[in-house]
């Protein structure tokens, strides 16, 4: 499995895993940190080609993060994918936070247990009810610097 920085071509394979259109999903490759977990078959060091600035394809992209650091705090503001690529994806921003001494917070819906297992293989610990999203609650995970 590659991690890599999302690019504005990868929108149309974000919005086939968030389930979200592709406009909101170009715009949040521009607002917020976006890294993607792509299939390991692929050569990270390959040359880069036109092609890859073409699209991606959503079969190729194992999952997705995003999140934006704000004072002391990291904010994941979203996150999903596969099992392993969650996991591997949320140490993403656990390694940013460490190295600016900052915590990390997720909010996870009670029956996500794909995050909600990454969160704990990581180290979160929970820390309280997060707000509401269209009607469901949420937890808020967080890790201490």
């Amino acid at each position: 499995m590659n991690v890599r920085d999302a690019l504005e071509a990868d929108a149309d394979a974000l919005a086939a895993i968030a389930d979200s259109p592709t406009d909101v999903m170009r715009n949040l490759v521009h607002d917020r940190t976006v890294r993607v977990a792509e299939d390991g078959t692929h050569d990270p060091h390959a040359d880069v080609s036109s092609s890859q600035y073409s699209g991606s394809n959503p079969e190729d992209l194992l999952g997705f993060i995003s999140f934006d650091a704000k004072a002391d705090t990291v904010h994941v503001t979203q996150l999903d994918g596969t099992a392993d690529a969650c996991e591997r994806l949320l140490a993403e921003p656990v390694r940013f936070a460490d190295s600016e001494s900052m915590a990390v917070e997720i909010l996870v819906s009670p029956s996500d247990s794909t995050i909600l297992e990454a969160a704990d293989a990581l180290g979160f610990e929970r820390a309280g009810r997060g707000p509401r999203f269209d009607g469901s609650r949420t937890v808020r995970f967080r890790l201490e610097p």
